[in-house]
């Protein structure tokens, strides 16, 4: 559909009001002085009563000029010649409307500056409605129509398009307002989302995170989470289609945590922000939506797990004497990014007897263990969650995150008489060749820490992560949060 046509003066002076502004009152005046000068048309956006002081005013309610204009401030002085514009300015500012005029002396009694109003052809969902009537999108996706009296929830079920939870329909509207949310070009290939491997847009990462129920400041997190899941490294085709637990868990960190209100503290991996949640779960959709990542299809899980709905949570950094998570891959602290790590469900570490960090990392290495099987090292990769309390005990005793890991990688040394089949009643194991030596749980560099969590309560986790023939079958991945 193309803009309604708008007559223009090709030579003359153009300005645009509304009534519910008090500088466009301030300079009806001015107006009527420079409608006596020569030639001048009126555009008003709320009112065409309003200027009563020019005779013929052109009713611009429907915004149409206004939006041919591109005006954003109001009163908007604008000089044109030839058919073309040749000087703007916008509020009220004797300089330069006597500049844009011509004409000198205006205003008499007036204030020499006074700022405008925010035009109503700018304001939100006045915008995107403009540009859904002019056909000025810029959007390329597929547009679906639903018939008159569907029910837009029920029709995407049936479309297939939904993680079972319903969603937020994508209309065009929608999908502009999250796109506002980054200054990327909507049209930017990110790259091929596995399994089907198709082309994926940041319009189409938009359009999942308006059906997850994303707010547009969520956005670029989100992108750099789709980013990091498409790394090679991540091998996000395997953990969909492994018959192992696995999904994507998303870890923030840096100020976008807090731009965003996420949640790093009390039940940070449960229930009940709006960002941890449908940060993760627009990751989720645009798998199964755009990949083709559709559970009994290539998601081949045995049982899956919750996580795979949404599994995101922020690093409580103010709280933790700690470097964050992303500093491990490289990134700056002070900068925003994300970390994906392929893991599913959340073991429990419940220690309240503890108060050495030997005592205590004693007991987390017992649990970290256990992981996939105690029979079984290396075993996968960990993200361990160390709770406040947990982590105050380290932070007394003066222990880094570093210290922690190389003691936890120390107890983590199994003798192979445990883990040879047929030991502890367990058929599951390895052969004779383990005897008389000792094996690791993780592989070099496959255990990874985070502190979140609520400041009461001695209770930490672990999220187990994939291997695959004992080596890593995905290995974490970072990426910075680009605006």
């Amino acid at each position: 559909m193309s803009v309604p046509e708008v007559t223009l003066p090709a030579d003359g002076l153009i300005a645009v009001v509304k009534r519910d502004c008090p500088t466009c009152e301030l300079t009806a005046s001015v107006l009527a002085e420079l409608a006596a000068r020569g030639p001048l048309t009126v555009f008003t956006q709320d009112d065409p009563a309003f200027p009563e002081s020019i005779a013929s005013r052109i009713d611009d309610t429907g915004l149409a000029a206004s939006h041919r204009l591109g005006i954003e401030i109001v009163p908007t002085l604008i000089r044109r010649s030839n058919g073309q514009e040749t000087a703007r300015t916008y509020g009220w500012d004797r300089t330069e409307w006597e500049r844009v005029s011509g004409v000198t002396s205006i205003g008499a009694g007036l204030p020499a500056l006074r700022p405008g109003c925010g035009a109503l052809n700018v304001e939100p969902g006045i915008l995107e409605d403009l540009l859904i009537r002019f056909d000025e999108t810029g959007l390329s996706a597929r547009r679906v129509e639903f018939g008159e009296d569907e029910d837009e929830i029920e029709a995407i079920y049936e479309r297939g398009w939904t993680d079972g939870l319903p969603v937020v329909p994508p209309t065009q509207k929608r999908v502009l307002r999250m796109l506002a949310g980054t200054t990327r070009d909507p049209k930017e290939v990110l790259g091929l989302c596995p399994p089907n491997l198709a082309e994926l847009t940041v319009e189409k990462v938009a359009i999942n995170a308006v059906m997850a129920g994303c707010k547009p400041d969520y956005l670029p997190v989100v992108l750099a989470a789709v980013e990091a899941a498409l790394d090679p490294a991540f091998s996000l085709h395997g953990v969909l289609a492994t018959t192992m637990f696995v999904g994507p868990v998303v870890i923030v960190n840096g100020p976008v945590r807090r731009q965003i209100s996420m949640n790093a503290r009390g039940n940070a991996l449960g229930q009940g922000n709006r960002a941890n949640a449908t940060i993760g779960r627009a990751l989720q959709l645009i798998v199964r939506n755009v990949g083709g990542g559709r559970p009994q299809e290539v998601d081949r899980a045995t049982l899956g797990n919750p996580g795979k709905y949404t599994y995101c949570f922020a690093e409580d950094e103010e709280g933790s004497s700690w470097e964050p998570l992303a500093s491990d891959f490289g990134v700056a602290r002070g900068v925003s990014a994300v970390t994906v790590f392929a893991g599913f469900g959340l073991q429990g570490v419940v220690d309240q007897k503890s108060r050495t960090p030997e005592s205590l990392a004693h007991s987390m290495a017992e649990s970290l263990k256990a992981i996939h099987n105690v029979k079984l090292a290396p075993s996968c990769d960990a993200l361990l969650v160390v709770c406040p309390e947990h982590e105050r005990t380290f932070r007394a005793a003066g222990w880094s995150k570093a210290r922690l890991l190389e003691e936890l990688s120390r107890l983590c040394e199994i003798p192979g008489e445990q883990l040879v089949r047929g030991a502890r009643g367990i058929d599951e194991g390895y052969g004779p060749a383990v005897l008389g030596s000792t094996r690791n749980k993780f592989r070099p560099g496959g255990l990874f820490i985070v502190r979140a969590g609520g400041s009461a309560g001695m209770f930490s986790g672990i999220i187990a992560g994939w291997s695959s023939g004992g080596a890593a079958g995905s290995l974490p991945v970072t990426r910075e949060v680009k605006s």
